[in-house]
């Protein structure tokens, strides 16, 4: 598992934006990595997918690492945002785009509100 914590470590510190998730950012394979995924990909936000079903120690580890037990798990800047719900609501609130801003991170800032829009 020290392996998995390392890998973990160097990913998450060497992207801006890193979302671990069960499928990936072009083929999510659960609703709730589905949902954050789409949420970036229609932001525009760049960042790295890693897809926890093709490894078990990432699976496990990512859980371990962030003490957190659910998938997908984002993290900006190194940072552990949180899942699928907490990002909803980061995204609604208009929270995401403040942590995004504040770290420096591109993303559409129109596309953001039209989420927000169209969920009022």
């Amino acid at each position: 598992m020290t392996d998995a914590k390392q890998l973990i470590d160097d990913t998450v510190k060497a992207n801006d934006v890193v979302l671990y998730m069960k499928g990936t950012k072009s083929m999510p394979q659960c609703g709730f990595s589905s949902k954050v995924a789409g949420v970036l990909n229609y932001m525009g936000v760049e960042y790295a997918d890693v897809n926890v079903l093709a490894d078990e120690n990432i699976r496990q580890g990512i859980k371990d690492y962030s003490d957190w037990p659910t998938i997908p798990q984002l993290y900006v800047k190194g940072e552990f945002v949180g899942g699928c719900d907490i990002i909803t609501e980061m995204t609604l609130s208009g929270e995401l785009d403040q942590l995004l801003d504040e770290n420096g991170v591109t993303y559409d800032k129109d596309a953001a509100e039209k989420i927000r829009e169209a969920n009022a």
